[in-house]
């Protein structure tokens, strides 16, 4: 019997995780099936059960279901409960369902993946959401000098902070920004509509790298900003869609399929 792995989301229609499962399957000569499913906002824990009931190994879980997924988990990873959300469910033998969150090691392997350092650097998060919070604890393994974590509220930003006891983790609002920073990631959505962060210019062209984990067939709002202020590396978002989604290959099947081909792949068909 072949076994059977969805994402989950509402909406789902765009979501690539299919293809991606699908060829790290093949890659890995790992006999499973992976589909997409849409699920009405209220109708989540009874489709999980039933998926559960019939012999489903795993979910992973997109927009909005992540807080849901995380309520419903009976054990949580320790990123996941940093997260506060969870984008990988692993349905165990015992009937028991553990939660986790990929999102932040995705982020991580891409930026090492690109060369980028983070260990004694500093780190700017712009943006202090979901995203923002599934990154923080990836990223503190790699032992950065400090992650600042800006936001347009800065509450939000400092009660991001408090979730964490560590001295490294700092909050800091968008006017008040006037340190250099190595690496800037900006984790808002705000690129897929065009928008760029109220940043001063002279704070992302210092940095080395900026990254934006959104993503599109041609270079965002924010990369591009970076570009012309001379930031030498610019990356965007798919890697970490690739990188997250490879984690719960993992997790799933004991086997961590190769990244490179795959991101090629998808970049050319964006």
């Amino acid at each position: 019997m072949v076994d059977k792995y969805l994402v989950i989301g509402n909406p789902i229609a765009h979501s690539k995780s299919p293809f991606i499962h699908q060829r790290f399957a093949k890659e890995s000569k790992q006999l499973l099936s992976y589909d997409k499913a849409l699920v009405a906002i209220d109708e989540f824990e009874s489709f999980i059960e039933a998926f559960q009931h019939q012999g489903g190994k795993g979910c992973n879980i997109t927009v909005p279901f992540k807080e849901h997924a995380y309520a419903l988990s009976q054990i949580l990873t320790p990123r996941a409960k940093a997260a506060g959300a969870v984008n990988t469910l692993i349905f165990n033998d015992d009937g028991t369902i553990t939660g986790d969150n990929t999102d932040g090691q995705g982020l991580v392997e891409d930026l090492l993946a690109n060369n980028v350092v983070l260990s004694h650097k500093r780190i700017l998060i712009i943006g202090a959401g979901g995203a923002a919070r599934g990154s923080i604890v990836p990223i503190l393994e790699q032992n950065p000098a400090s992650i600042t974590i800006t936001n347009r509220t800065i509450e939000k930003a400092q009660q991001l902070v408090s979730q964490f006891d560590n001295e490294k983790v700092q909050g800091q609002s968008l006017k008040e920004l006037t340190s250099t920073y190595d690496v800037i990631i900006n984790s808002t959505s705000a690129s897929l509509s065009n928008q760029l962060p109220d940043i001063a210019s002279e704070v992302i062209a210092h940095a080395s790298c900026c990254y934006d984990m959104a993503y599109g067939n041609q270079p965002t709002c924010f990369i591009n900003w970076a570009k012309e202020l001379g930031v030498k590396t610019t990356i965007d978002g798919l890697g970490m869609l690739v990188g997250q989604a490879a984690e719960s290959f993992r997790l799933w099947r004991g086997v961590k399929p190769e990244t490179a081909q795959i991101l090629h792949q998808m970049r050319s068909t964006l």
